[in-house]
């Protein structure tokens, strides 16, 4: 799969995954000021499942009652909800969310080396890893080198974000054996945070006491249903489409992509002014994507070949 140059339908469903996660960081902004973090991250899970199995009965799709289904349902949900969550929300409340950006931008590098590991059609290229280092590139100038002022310290919670883009980095590869269970991109995405909903609701209750906590506001239900909704059931149902058609590793370039929508949206949702580090670091993104794609080079090599054989 990540042999080939991802189509235009793929890239588009990437770009389109990453407006929709670039967003949750809207709706986050809104949500941690009267909620707290695992109370967030259940109601979002929970959500997002009862509409995927609303959508599930009406397409009239079989409900999976496999125990291999559901292991990898739970396994999945582990991998890309539950470990990454709480090391990246744990690792926020100690470093600043710029830094996490950048260390959660290193997620396709290490999906090309767990794949290059684990895989036999998603193996390392030079080209490959060298669009990864010029995108991660990219998100570093684009969030902004001041960012890097605190690396070093607080060395555990740069670790624990790290942990999280290793876990998903994981959960990539896991997810490939949904494409061989038959199962349509719906079934594991309800199924993945179905099982998130179930192991994340003893954690809220025992933490965060939701039922002491105060009445949330009309904004705050409005970004909740919006976080749910579009940024996790319909992200989802995405997310495992491209993944059974283009690979893991090309999955996990959305994460150069997030930053990047979340900016863009920032700059039209809320007036936020772009700066020159915005547009430098979307270029090097953009390089960095042709990269790994490959199919530039192979056009630049096509075109020089006849020039060089004349010669």
């Amino acid at each position: 799969m990540a042999s080939r140059p991802m189509s235009p339908v793929e890239w588009g469903l990437l770009i389109a995954l990453s407006l929709l996660w670039g967003g949750s960081f809207l709706f986050n902004g809104i949500l941690v000021r009267e909620l707290p973090p695992f109370t967030i991250v259940t109601a979002r899970v929970a959500l997002a499942a009862l509409a995927l199995w609303a959508i599930v009965r009406l397409s009239g799709h079989a409900v999976p009652r496999s125990r291999e289904a559901w292991f990898a349902f739970f396994g999945m949900g582990v991998l890309n909800n539950i470990i990454p969550f709480s090391l990246i929300v744990w690792g926020q409340t100690h470093i600043a969310s710029g830094l996490a950006s950048i260390l959660n931008a290193t997620t396709p590098l290490f999906a090309v080396i767990v794949a290059h590991v684990l895989t036999e059609d998603e193996k390392m290229t030079g080209g490959r890893l060298a669009g990864v280092l010029v995108g991660f590139l990219g998100v570093a100038l684009m969030i902004g080198p001041s960012a890097l002022g605190d690396l070093g310290t607080n060395v555990l919670a740069q670790l624990a974000v790290l942990g999280g883009a290793v876990s998903y980095s994981i959960a990539g590869i896991f997810g490939r054996r949904f494409r061989s269970m038959g199962l349509p991109p719906l079934l594991p995405a309800a199924g993945q945070v179905t099982a998130s909903a179930l192991l994340m609701l003893p954690v809220a209750l025992l933490i965060d006491r939701p039922w002491a906590l105060s009445a949330p506001s009309p904004e705050a239900w409005a970004a909740l249903f919006g976080l749910a909704f579009l940024a996790t059931a319909l992200a989802y149902v995405i997310f495992f489409r491209i993944l059974a058609t283009a690979g893991a590793t090309n999955l996990m370039l959305v994460t150069f992509l997030i930053p990047v929508s979340a900016i863009l949206l920032g700059a039209l949702v809320l007036g936020e002014v772009l700066a020159p580090k915005h547009f430098a670091g979307m270029a090097l993104i953009a390089v960095g994507l042709a990269a790994i794609d490959g199919r530039l080079l192979r056009l630049v090599r096509e075109r020089r070949r006849p020039l060089g054989s004349d010669a």
